[in-house]
């Protein structure tokens, strides 16, 4: 067993959102220790430029790492696609061997799988969409899945601002269902990890007969693979500690975050980035 075994995997997102992904994670390895940071202060992320998103990742990155992190999880679906070869990048030229698994090629593999007919939708902020990053890992999971995307700017700042699912809302999400069923589609990717919270709606529109697949459990299982492989897997027999970092109002945070987590957020520590950067 490696020494670093005992230290946390770091997680970050642009918000809440990669909430959904740390709860499959607590659930999967609850032996593990967690560190997440919750970018509010610049979120959303589905609409930044591939370079600002390679930034911020870089950034968050570094600073997961200084906190001890044996593991990096990119819980962001905009910025695993615009930002994940950037910090692997970085970090190889700094000779530092850690383990980086972003949320698309996992989701990509499990509704690769799922699909009966080889028609698979993707919802996804319109960054994620444009990267085309989806694109290519589901055609590397299987080339003969066609992939049907929809670009949705405004789910994720909807849910990140605490619903609520009125009207008007319901009439939104349900255009971008539109297309979805229009192209038959059997399988959905949830793009984006805000998603989840409103997986109840959109099987409704979509249809009992259509599976609708978030990241979490594909992360899980890569996370698992990867600490093992290098011997990182904490032996504790009892649950880990989870701890928050967020870069906005800490107080938001908590409030939204608890739906998001559905478990008691404990501490949250508000750091600011672009102070640390300068310095």
């Amino acid at each position: 067993m490696s020494p670093l075994a005992h230290q946390p995997i770091g997680v970050f997102d642009s918000g809440v959102g990669g909430l959904t992904v740390l709860h499959e994670l607590l659930v999967s390895l609850p032996g593990e220790d967690y560190l997440y940071l919750g970018d509010t202060a610049r979120f959303p992320y589905g609409d930044r430029t591939k370079a600002e998103l390679e930034a911020f990742s870089i950034e968050i990155a570094e600073h997961l790492l200084a906190a001890g992190a044996k593991l990096l999880v990119i819980a962001c679906n905009s910025a695993s696609a615009a930002g994940l070869d950037a910090v692997e990048r970085h970090l190889s030229q700094r000779g530092r061997d850690i383990d980086v698994i972003g949320v698309l090629r996992p989701a990509a593999q499990v509704a690769v799988v799922s699909s009966h007919t080889g028609r698979v939708g993707l919802l996804a902020t319109p960054a994620t969409v444009a990267s085309g990053a989806y694109e290519r890992a589901v055609e590397a999971a299987d080339p003969h899945v066609h992939l049907e995307s929809v670009a949705c700017p405004d789910l994720a700042p909807i849910i990140q601002g605490g619903f609520p699912f009125d009207e008007a809302v319901v009439a939104t999400v349900r255009g971008y269902c539109v297309p979805l069923r229009a192209a038959q589609v059997d399988t959905v990717i949830l793009g984006s990890t805000h998603y989840p919270l409103c997986a109840p709606i959109l099987q409704r529109m979509l249809g009992r007969g259509v599976t609708l697949v978030s990241a979490g459990m594909g992360v899980a299982r890569s996370v698992e693979r990867a600490l093992a492989s290098r011997e990182l897997l904490n032996p504790q027999p009892d649950e880990g500690a989870y701890r928050f970092l967020c870069t906005a109002d800490v107080e938001s945070f908590r409030t939204l975050g608890t739906r998001f987590l559905q478990m008691p957020l404990g501490e949250i520590v508000h750091v600011d980035l672009a102070a640390r950067a300068a310095a």
